[in-house]
């Protein structure tokens, strides 16, 4: 098994779950350039809400993409807009990604925002 699906095999622990509580999901991507989040419905069918450093908005305010100032930026957008839309509790889906670095700072600075998680 390489590094790439024992990731994918620890992302399907996590949603399976994720999905018994049925709750909407923050699931957080990452790649070495970029960031993205995105809010899941319950039921696994629809995009609430997503935001991401490939937006205009916050590339603009963040020099570099794939950093935790610009993590931090995307987790503030997706937490604004998790509230616009009415949800104020999520479950945090990490993809298979360690709790640690720019994965961290997405969720603090959603955490910070007022979501709960």
């Amino acid at each position: 098994m390489d590094k790439k699906q024992a990731r994918l095999v620890r992302a399907r622990k996590t949603r399976v779950r994720i999905a018994e509580q049925r709750v909407v999901r923050l699931c957080v991507n990452r790649t070495n350039a970029h960031i993205y989040a995105q809010l899941i419905a319950a039921d696994g069918s629809t995009i609430i809400a997503a935001a991401s450093t490939v937006e205009k908005a916050i590339l603009g305010q963040a020099a570099n993409g794939g950093n935790k100032a610009a993590a931090a930026l995307v987790g503030l957008a997706i937490a604004q807009k998790a509230k616009a839309a009415g949800i104020e509790r999520v479950a945090f889906d990490r993809s298979g990604f360690r709790f640690h670095g720019r994965v961290k700072a997405v969720a603090d600075a959603a955490r910070d925002a007022g979501l709960q998680f």
